[in-house]
């Protein structure tokens, strides 16, 4: 029997760094290109570093074509905006669905779920027509308001709630005098932090790389987004197209990304080590 099991975690230790190696492969490939110049890179593979990192580090911040320091800026700022919108406003529907027992909840419930499955493709057109007649092209607001909307992370906090979310708890806070505000901001979402840390790092990915709404919206170069700026690079003409910038570019792009995860990671863990304890 102990044969077996020790077999079985030897199994499962040797899938699990193979997969690992897989994911971090491909990173540890874009790094090392990031620091080889264009000719090296052409030339093929290799395992070790360049000597070029400084350079292409320089010629991607100052090139003229492309305002890259905007361009991490204006993602920063509508990827935070609308993760922090898309999982504040869709915790407090889920919590709405949850902690109320009114008439068509199940309705709405159903509705909110079938938004799901509208692919964002469908509706761009009279999305861009809207704006449009609002006089909003060009502008970060149809980037963010419209991420309040987020039917997946509804759906997903809404499970989490039932599984992990007692109603003795705010029917506790509501005896006490607590209002609903209160209630949800000091005391459901403390016990929910988990859940928002994954959410808000599943969000901020998806607006972070989002390349096809920001690229009909934005026109200005002062307003374009990374995932744009990394689009244009690489489709830049033969005699301007430098591989060691594309890559340098993409580069910094996975740097925000890296650091939120970093930083919200100990919600994740903290709340996994919770449910254990408490099981």
């Amino acid at each position: 029997m102990g044969k077996a099991m020790n077999l079985k975690k030897a199994a499962a230790y040797i899938v699990l760094s193979l997969l690992s190696f897989l994911c971090l492969f491909f990173f540890y490939c874009l790094i090392i290109n990031a620091t080889r110049s264009h000719p090296e890179i052409a030339k093929g593979f290799s395992f070790l570093p360049g000597k070029s990192f400084g350079p292409n580090l320089y010629n991607v911040l100052h090139n003229k074509n492309l305002p890259v320091v905007h361009g991490i800026i204006n993602s920063l700022f509508i990827a935070g905006a609308s993760a922090g919108l898309a999982v504040y406003v869709s915790a407090l529907t889920a919590y709405a669905i949850h902690a109320y027992d009114f008439k068509f909840r199940n309705a709405v419930y159903l509705f909110i779920i079938l938004i799901m499955m509208i692919p964002t493709q469908v509706t761009t057109l009279g999305f861009l027509s809207l704006i449009g007649k609002m006089g909003l092209m060009d502008s970060f607001v149809p980037l963010i308001l419209p991420s309040m909307a987020a039917p997946v992370i509804f759906y997903f906090m809404v499970s989490y709630f039932q599984s992990n979310l007692p109603l003795e708890i705010v029917e506790s806070a509501r005896i006490d005098g607590s209002n609903e505000f209160y209630t949800f901001n000091f005391i459901v979402i403390p016990i929910v932090k988990p859940a928002l840390a994954v959410q808000g790092i599943f969000a901020f990915v998806a607006s972070w790389n989002n390349y096809f709404v920001p690229s009909l919206v934005l026109k200005s170069n002062a307003k374009k987004t990374l995932p744009i700026l990394i689009a244009q690079l690489r489709s830049a003409d033969f005699l301007k197209f430098d591989m060691g910038q594309v890559y340098m570019l993409i580069t910094i792009a996975i740097v925000p990304v890296a650091i939120i995860y970093l930083c919200l990671s100990r919600f994740i863990i903290g709340g996994v080590t919770a449910g254990s304890v408490k099981g």
